[in-house]
């Protein structure tokens, strides 16, 4: 095994080009934290410069204003940025999360805060994502607004959302990041990054770890 230094901009911009209705372009924004382990046989990146959790407010399933940072101090939290319309990367993640957060004992369960910020507000209305959220895991948290606040707290994670447009066909698609960002119950700072082919797998060996505040 190699050791690897990487930008972690750079990896967030290579796992987007794998969809098409969910991937994202470049913002072409600096460098926001710096890689140095072997991430070869690793779904997830440790960071060992984290991301500070982003400064949003928003509206959640309730019609209620949640504040990101407040809600989910000192809770494991994961923050992942997609729509309910999405046909492949969306569903696929959070479907694997709630499989794998069921592994965990019940009061972690109740601990960990899963929260997913969407791309395109204009149809994920409060009640739209609290419908599709409930499918997946009820404990699921959803966050709609204004999308340039949106794409502002995404921006500070370093993944790049846009605005949602018409493809070749006419159907409506949001192009964003697809990467799932874990924050630290102790420090309220992201350190591990996980991309869109992450598995069950993955989150159920890694979970455990994470809602105690420990890099997998």
């Amino acid at each position: 095994m190699r050791n690897k230094t990487f930008v972690a901009a750079a990896l967030l911009a290579a796992a987007t080009m794998t969809l098409s209705a969910c991937g994202s372009g470049s913002d072409g924004g600096k460098p926001v934290a710096v890689v140095s382990e072997d991430t070869s046989q690793k779904a997830a990146t440790v960071l060992d410069q984290p991301f500070e959790k982003p400064d949003l407010v928003l509206t959640d399933t309730r019609g209620k204003q949640y504040d990101l940072r407040k809600e989910t101090a000192g809770h494991p939290t994961l923050v992942y940025f997609g729509y309910t319309h999405c046909p492949d990367a969306c569903p696929l993640t959070m479907n694997n999360i709630a499989v794998a957060k069921k592994a965990l004992p019940k009061a972690e369960q109740d601990d960990l805060r899963v929260v997913f910020v969407t791309t395109d507000p204009d149809r994920d209305t409060p009640a739209e994502l609290g419908k599709w959220l409930k499918m997946i895991d009820p404990q699921f948290i959803g966050l709609t607004g204004d999308f340039s606040t949106i794409q502002a707290g995404a921006r500070t994670l370093g993944i790049s959302i846009e605005p949602t447009t018409k493809d070749k066909t006419g159907k409506l698609v949001s192009m964003h990041g697809t990467q799932v960002i874990a924050f630290s119950p102790k420090t309220d700072a992201g350190y591990v990054l996980y991309g869109e082919d992450a598995t069950v797998d993955d989150y159920t060996k890694d979970l455990p770890r994470i809602v105690k505040g420990e890099n997998p």
